[in-house]
């Protein structure tokens, strides 16, 4: 939708007289899914209250900004991650790139500080008082060419949009565990999904992207048209600008075998071996991931399980885990739909801190010490997950980009839910937790960084060439560090 200039210019001047008044006002079924959301629901702080998300808005609704007090300025402020939330002097509910491009023009004027949301799930860098917040919830169109096998992403669609959108025409996107997580955030932070070991990484299959930069120039980026900031945005995050929409390749997929067996640990303890030997004969078809955790005083591991093929072949393939005697199996066909119910993660916000790193191998006693620090009675409740890695996540695109450490193999992922009391020590469990693995640590995975703003990220976010060239385009694109990144490169 493109308005007429002068409704163009009335935006502009609204969004401007707002943003005057805010600088003068801030001076000074599953049964995995209810284990994780009994388990969240515990550890969460019930008197928090959580705004609803917003249904999709039409563009007769106005105004699009809204200042502190109002309801609607916490509705769009308030995302996913409890744990910090952002406290901008202006909340811009943006419904186009033409919204976009004035509340950045309007901010940057006035040297604000600006940040981007569209779910919350990643935040890590909250505004603390200042600058302009630009929600993209409402930016939630996704357009589907099936001749073309692409889809044209909004920056506030989620997985599921983009799933259901696809769906229609035998296609499926390459989204990850929980579909309730922005599409745009997620690519531009790499990406590693329920297909990754088949297809590599969402940022892998990006062929164009819209990106409103500091200056407030709307520029249309691709492998011919910025070709910096083309390699830059997939996979490098978001210190170049705000990407108000981009399109990816959509893969033909209308199903997939699809699920979880789970074990109780101190009956099974075997599973952990088990599944760490069965990932090294597996096809590229097959994707995998186990997370462990307390659940009613029980240490519960979940082999989560994506494979794209036959029910026959994923039952032959999956026979050495079953052999095992699983507590429950809900491994079965299913229409990439229901791609949620692989880890059927709960979709309730709540407050918590991540971490992460990429390993090129896994000693089997260190992942049983690791495993250990979720199992009941800790001091920090916590939940570890790791990801099988490799396949066609190893492969660079056709077209390079920012991706780092493709020689991974596995992803261990360190998950605790916080409260104000308790974040500082579930944070140095986690650093304590992973700092042991240095000997075969590659780096670390932007998406799985969880709360975690410091400066230590970048170097490990990124090998060292592609941290330097990042950094010489951050400059370059915003030279007066305005931009809030939910990961940053300096």
């Amino acid at each position: 939708m493109v308005r007429t200039d002068d409704a163009r210019a009335a935006a502009d001047i609204f969004i401007r007289l707002a943003l005057d008044h805010a600088l003068t006002q801030s001076a000074g079924h599953d049964p995995w899914r209810a284990v994780f959301a009994e388990w969240v629901r515990a550890r969460t702080p019930r008197s928090r209250k959580v705004p609803a998300m917003s249904a999709n808005t039409t563009d007769a609704e106005s105004p699009v900004a809204y200042h502190p007090g109002s309801a609607e300025y916490d509705e769009h402020r308030v995302g996913f991650q409890l744990r910090e939330q952002h406290q901008p002097a202006l909340v811009v509910a943006a419904r186009d790139a033409d919204d976009v491009v004035a509340a950045v023009r309007h901010a940057a004027e006035s040297c604000m500080p600006i940040a981007v949301q569209a779910t919350g799930h990643g935040l890590a860098n909250p505004l603390a008082g200042e600058g302009v917040l630009v929600s993209t919830r409402r930016m939630d169109s996704v357009d589907v060419d099936p001749g073309a096998g692409t889809a044209w992403v909004g920056a506030g669609a989620r997985w599921r949009d983009v799933i259901e959108a696809a769906a229609r025409y035998g296609l499926a996107p390459l989204s990850g565990s929980m579909p309730g997580v922005g599409a745009v955030s997620y690519t531009l932070g790499g990406g590693i999904g329920l297909m990754a070991r088949r297809y590599g990484f969402a940022a892998d299959h990006v062929t164009r992207l819209e990106l409103v930069t500091v200056d407030g120039s709307l520029l249309t980026v691709s492998e011919h048209e910025e070709p910096d900031l083309f390699w830059a945005l997939r996979g490098g995050g978001g210190s170049f600008g705000i990407v108000t929409a981009l399109e990816i390749a959509l893969m033909p997929v209308a199903k997939l075998v699809g699920g979880g067996l789970m074990f109780d640990l101190g009956e099974t303890p075997d599973v952990v071996a088990t599944w760490l030997h069965w990932t090294a004969t597996m096809p590229p078809e097959m994707t995998s991931a186990m997370t462990t955790l307390e659940f009613s005083n029980r240490h519960m591991a979940h082999v989560q399980i994506a494979y794209l093929g036959s029910a026959a072949e994923a039952d032959e393939l999956v026979a050495p885990l079953r052999a095992l005697k699983p507590a429950y199996d809900g491994l079965q066909e299913i229409p990439y739909r229901r791609s949620d119910t692989v880890f059927s993660e709960p979709d309730q916000p709540h407050a918590y801190v991540a971490d992460n790193v990429l390993l090129r191998a896994i000693d089997e006693e260190h992942l049983r010490d690791a495993i250990a620090t979720s199992a009941p009675g800790r001091s920090v409740p916590s939940i570890i997950s790791v990801r099988h890695l490799g396949g066609a996540l190893s492969t660079p695109p056709r077209v390079p980009n920012a991706v780092s450490h493709r020689e991974a193999k596995y992803l261990l992922c360190a998950v605790a839910p916080t409260t104000k009391s308790n974040a500082a020590s579930a944070r140095a469990l986690q650093e304590e937790l992973l700092a042991g693995w240095s000997g075969t640590a590659v780096g670390s995975s932007p998406n799985f960084t969880l709360g975690r703003p410091d400066q230590r990220a970048a170097a490990e976010l990124f090998d060292a060439e592609r941290r330097d060239r990042l950094l010489q385009l951050a400059r370059k694109y915003d030279p007066a560090g305005l931009l809030h990144p939910s990961f940053v490169i300096a």
